[in-house]
């Protein structure tokens, strides 16, 4: 087998059934309820890697469901964002992410570096209430809560927060053990269709947790909370700093 010839046209391990297709990836109403907190700020400095600045001790939590995307089907997940700034511009940089199915999570901490494990995250519907959780394993580690569509959101505020650039911490080991990618990533969302966009009164309940360690950066105070439902296409990232060169 002439491997040197496949190099480029593979789009992941394994060779003879690569575990996602390639991207860029396509999402038809991602549906996201995303609560913006207030934490310690040692906390928050103290996650946040160079040359990326934090202002405000902020702290997005989301959950999020993709009801149909490119290659991976219907699936859940949650992540920890953090306000950040680089070179002047706003952005957002992801510290946790948690998906409920395989082959997004391999595409998605190889090609981009998101921060993504196995775990239980949801969003639905209960009644009056938007609900937003995310299991460990047995243990409940985290608990979103929001007024289903009170206010409806201004389109320019909810495009705002979906043209925000997102960066990722990319690690990739040598086979000897030793770093061998450590780069912080931008990306973007690209194409943006709007479908609808509400905030309303919310809560947010972190516990703590050896491997899911969001209540690390724990709620002072609950500022605003957004649902946000679009289509729009992940696009692929940019190294923006490589920490090895």
């Amino acid at each position: 087998m002439d491997v040197s010839a496949l190099i480029g046209a593979v789009a992941a391990m394994p060779l003879a059934s690569p575990s996602f297709p390639p991207g860029p990836y396509r999402y038809s109403n991602r549906e996201s309820l995303i609560v913006t907190y207030r934490t310690d700020p040692a906390a928050l400095e103290r996650a946040v890697p160079e040359p990326l600045a934090c202002g405000e001790p902020l702290v997005r939590c989301e959950f999020m469901c993709m009801d149909s995307s490119t290659g991976f089907g219907r699936y859940s997940g949650a992540a920890q964002h953090i306000p950040v700034t680089l070179g002047g511009w706003n952005g957002a940089y992801t510290h946790n992410m948690f998906l409920d199915v395989h082959p997004p999570i391999s595409g998605g901490r190889e090609l981009w570096g998101f921060p993504q494990k196995l775990a239980a995250p949801s969003l639905q519907v209960a009644h009056d209430t938007l609900l937003g959780t995310l299991e460990y394993g047995p243990e409940r580690v985290a608990t979103a809560s929001m007024g289903y569509k009170h206010l409806a959101l201004r389109d320019t505020e909810a495009m705002r927060m979906l043209n925000e650039p997102g960066y990722l911490l990319k690690i990739i080991p040598h086979v000897d053990g030793t770093p061998r990618i450590c780069e912080l990533v931008r990306y973007v969302r690209r194409d943006i269709v709007l479908k609808g966009a509400w905030s309303g009164p919310a809560a947010l309940e972190l516990h703590p947790h050896a491997l899911a360690p969001l209540g690390d950066l724990p709620v002072r105070e609950v500022v605003s909370a957004v649902h946000l439902i679009a289509d729009f296409t992940l696009a692929l990232g940019e190294v923006v700093h490589d920490y090895l060169a």
